[in-house]
């Protein structure tokens, strides 16, 4: 079936991920999009958190996405759909890390901060001089992305994932494919070493960074229904992706 093909009154934000990925996988596009709406903004900070850059980041979300939507048919519900999508985008992120330059183990990586600190250091006190609350709020929100931007990528990932995504400990492990202390202790130290750059008066706004919602989010979507459709368009006959759910 079209990805294109399907158009109904379905109310896509009442269905729950397995029903989405299983109209997703007969071509339903507003399916494939409602899943992307849900997924956009973990995917987006996942990616980011180890790639380091915006653009960067948007580019492999939308591979990864395009490579998932292959892949539908393997998709079997063992795991929450968004952990299965996030494996998917580390694994484009990662693989364009190790394109990009050698990996660092964590243990030189602890070392390394033994000797010199890698994080960001910020003045001691944040001032209330601006009566402009939103726009007070954007400031602290760039010095905590960038003080985020300062762990080690091993930390980094497990933070945002933990205490941005607010994702379990057993998902972030499961996502990451650590083991559940492993998770906890990246955890300890990433926070460590935030609280050594950051007043504990900032962590009100934790939850606000990295969005990428409302137009961003839009944009995203788009782009990949589109490159879907002209995919669709260049396969031979006999060649697409089989998307059909086992019986």
């Amino acid at each position: 079936m079209s990805l294109s093909g399907l158009t109904s009154a379905t109310d896509y934000a009442a269905l729950h991920d397995e029903a989405l990925a299983a109209l997703a996988q007969s071509g339903d596009r507003d399916a494939f999009r409602e899943i992307m709406k849900r997924c956009n903004q973990r995917l987006f900070r996942a990616a980011r958190a180890v790639v380091g850059d915006d653009a960067e980041a948007e580019d492999v979300v939308q591979e990864a996405y395009v490579r998932a939507f292959e892949k539908l048919a393997a998709f079997r519900g063992e795991a929450a759909l968004t952990t299965w999508l996030t494996r998917i985008v580390l694994n484009e992120a990662y693989g364009r890390l190790r394109q990009r330059h050698k990996t660092v183990s964590v243990d030189q990586i602890e070392a390394s901060q033994t000797e010199t600190g890698h994080v960001i250091a910020f003045p001691g006190k944040f001032g209330n001089e601006d009566p402009a609350a939103a726009a007070a709020r954007q400031q602290v929100r760039t010095l905590i992305e960038h003080a985020i931007d300062g762990l080690p990528e091993p930390f980094r990932i497990v933070f945002v994932m933990r205490d941005i995504e607010e994702c379990t400990v057993e998902e972030t492990a499961s996502s990451l494919e650590l083991r559940p202390e492993t998770v906890k202790t990246r955890l300890h130290r990433a926070r460590r070493l935030l609280r050594a750059a950051l007043q504990d008066s900032l962590s009100a706004t934790l939850h606000d960074a990295f969005p990428f919602l409302g137009a961003r989010c839009e944009r995203i979507s788009e782009a990949v229904l589109k490159r879907l459709q002209n995919a669709e368009k260049t396969w031979p006959s006999g060649q697409r992706p089989d998307r059909s759910v086992d019986p």
